[in-house]
């Protein structure tokens, strides 16, 4: 396990190359707002050991019966003795001190990225930082980034230079690059907006305070982007949900966001294996860990006994988790592929697979709805889908990434699998779980991708009728195989008009689909006011469609029931489908339910 100094590596290579000439910006706030806080004396200690880089002494733990590890003391060379098993920081704790100072966190990206943004904010708040959601009363901004497509980190560009701006107007102190973009650029992001102060990858939201106070003390850009081995954050409950029913005020609805307090995100693991050519994942968030099971299950306990209604499973490829913890166990078993898949690194040891993780997670609160993204088609063996089936609170809505339809594409994609092996996976769904709602990605335009492969991909969306598609031109990634080993040689008016027919006939499916539900009856869970009007809420399906309704009192239990109400978030209502286009569904609000009920009739 990497040291919880290792930061200082990186800021120790940073002073030297400012040392030396590169440009190292002042830093924007003192240590007189820090509680405890030091003295001028102290300050030129530190900033004098930091100048100089970590003594090894810092970073080796002491022999002996105590096997205690030395700290560093500011006030002599001698070490300082923490408690055994305490990490070994650089910075003394009262350093640390956020001292009431407000951070704003922006997140772009995936759903990884608002769950690693909850993460990071419940670290700062354990260290007397105050996290706020209007950016402009904030003296930090901090960007929880995406590297997965040129779009996003053009966006993240364009963000930056608005806030340096805001930064030089006095209104802002500090400005931290953290995620994938972070991982990506590394000292990059310094040496090209040098007014960002703090940098750190995924694996460093913990070193996000110390980072904090470097740049705060000494005014040296501060960063950490090393990958880790091991780190899960499975300590870290990020979410904080609250229950509804005996607490919300029917007529405030202010009080509300859409999905506020009904909805969470639990990271299971984390990294990624698979390797595909075009993706950077791998180099960004590193290889896969998962997190031990015991701690995701305390997680669910705590989200459903706080009223959460619906649980999202995430990981970079969710359904490849294995907790190998469990090795000796009764329940472990062997990591188990579709058939006609294959991994391009090595299969996981026996362990707690993630079919037996569903189970667990869905078995401890019926009236929770538990859904899983992101997965890979390769990782769902007859077992998972046996599972799904089972539970009802399980949605029967399920991402299955195709990327593509075309067998040469595929393979220069490292998928794993060919256009057949993927249909009889689908077959297979439909074989199992009758009315799946499944749901895909495709990239257009991939390196070398010739019309007859392209119209490969409009078969395979033509042929699976897919709910939702979420589909992009193809954009070169720096550090992946394509970036090393292939040509990005598809025009760029060329891709984007076989997106735009990749998206028209999924429309085409996806509006037949819904139309089939108009006059069905439906288990809606409300969200909140609908965005088209205040006059309508609106909600999630099963399929994770969205439904809009009317907003008024309806019966409780049945359609008979004699108490009527206005639904709230974190109700089940059962609806009638009435009207469609191919992304919502308008219904008419029959009864207010719950989920085992609806399931039960």
């Amino acid at each position: 396990m990497v040291p919880s100094g290792r930061f200082c590596v990186s800021v120790n290579r940073l002073m030297r190359r400012s040392l030396c000439g590169h440009r190292n910006p002042f830093g924007y706030f003192s240590l007189a707002r820090l509680s405890s806080a030091p003295t001028t004396e102290k300050i030129d200690q530190l900033r004098h050991k930091i100048q100089n880089g970590p003594h090894l002494k810092d970073f080796i733990t002491a022999t002996g019966p105590s096997n205690e590890p030395p700290r560093m003391n500011l006030e002599s060379d001698g070490p300082f003795i923490a408690k055994r098993n305490e990490s070994l920081p650089y910075l003394p704790e009262n350093y640390l001190d956020g001292g009431g100072l407000k951070v704003h966190i922006e997140t772009y990206g995936c759903q990884m990225n608002v769950n690693d943004s909850q993460i990071a904010a419940k670290l700062l708040n354990q260290y007397n930082y105050q996290i706020v959601e209007e950016w402009t009363s904030a003296d930090i901004i901090i960007l929880m980034t995406c590297a997965i497509r040129d779009s996003a980190e053009t966006k993240i560009w364009a963000r930056l230079r608005e806030l340096k701006q805001f930064k030089l107007s006095g209104h802002l102190k500090q400005i931290g690059v953290i995620g994938c973009m972070a991982e990506r650029l590394k000292t990059k992001l310094i040496e090209k907006h040098s007014f960002v102060d703090v940098v750190a990858g995924p694996d460093n939201y913990r070193d996000l305070p110390k980072l904090l106070a470097i740049n705060n003390i000494t005014g040296t850009n501060a960063v950490n982007t090393l990958l880790s081995l091991d780190e899960t954050y499975a300590d870290v409950m990020p979410v904080v949900v609250l229950g509804h029913e005996n607490k919300v005020n029917l007529n405030n609805w202010s009080q509300f966001k859409k999905g506020e307090a009904i909805k969470a995100f639990v990271s299971i693991m984390r990294g990624c294996n698979n390797m595909c050519s075009y993706c950077i994942v791998p180099f960004t968030r590193g290889r896969e860990r998962s997190r031990p099971v015991e701690s995701i299950v305390e997680e669910v306990r705590l989200l459903s006994a706080a009223g959460c209604k619906e649980i999202t499973l995430l990981g970079q490829n969710v359904n490849s988790y294995c907790d190998t913890h469990l090795i000796n166990d009764e329940e472990a078993n062997e990591h188990e592929l579709a058939e006609g898949f294959t991994p391009m690194l090595k299969t996981k040891p026996t362990g707690l697979t993630f079919d037996t993780l569903l189970e667990k997670v869905a078995s401890i609160d019926p009236e929770i709805r538990i859904r899983f993204t992101s997965p890979h088609p390769k990782d769902f063996p007859t077992r998972v889908l046996n599972v799904i089936k089972k539970y009802p609170n399980i949605c029967k809505s399920i991402h299955l990434p195709a990327q593509s339809g075309d067998d040469q594409i595929l393979a220069r994609m490292r998928r794993g699998y060919t256009k057949k092996a993927y249909l009889d996976l689908v077959t297979k769904f439909r074989e199992i779980l009758p009315n799946v709602a499944l749901t895909s990605d495709f990239i257009c335009g991939f390196c070398d991708e010739t019309e007859d492969a392209h119209k490969e991909t409009l078969d395979l969306i033509d042929r699976v009728k897919f709910q939702f598609a979420y589909i992009f031109a193809y954009s070169m990634r720096e550090r992946t195989h394509a970036h090393y080993r292939l040509e990005d040689n598809v025009p760029r008016e060329i891709k984007v008009r076989r997106v735009t027919e990749a998206l028209d006939l999924f429309h085409k499916h996806s509006l037949t689909l819904n139309v089939d539900k108009i006059g069905q009856q439906n288990l809606v869970l409300v969200d909140g006011i609908s965005s088209r009007s205040n006059l309508d809420l609106s909600g999630r399906d099963d399929a994770n469609v969205n439904v809009i309704f009317e907003r008024r009192a309806i019966p409780v239990g049945s359609i008979n029931g004699s108490t009527t109400r206005e639904p709230i978030p974190g109700d089940y209502v059962c609806t009638e489908t009435i009207n469609c286009n191919s992304k919502t569904l308008v219904a008419r609000p029959l009864y207010l339910t719950s989920l085992s009920e609806f399931n039960s009739r």
